[in-house]
């Protein structure tokens, strides 16, 4: 496992569109001596290009949103004395 953050995975993902598949393992490769095996970097390469960027959080509302009140059912009759 390792992190790759946003300027290393932006140059990856380049690499792979403009260039192919095995551009993007040999730049990857570059950032990241360790990994050594090809396949393994293939992997690692169709993961970061694939990544989509976080959606940006809801704007919050200045209205509070309230609980439904409990619907019950009939009450049961009373037994006893």
């Amino acid at each position: 496992m390792f992190c790759v953050d946003e300027e290393t995975a932006e140059s990856i993902r380049r690499a792979f569109h403009e260039e192919g598949e095995l551009s993007a393992v040999i730049e990857l490769r570059r950032h990241f001596p360790g990994i050594a095996d090809n396949a393994r970097g293939r992997e690692c390469v169709r993961a970061i290009a694939g990544w989509r960027p976080y959606l940006p959080p809801a704007e919050p509302t200045d209205r509070v949103a309230r609980p439904h009140p409990r619907r019950r059912g009939p009450k049961a009759p009373l037994t006893g004395v």
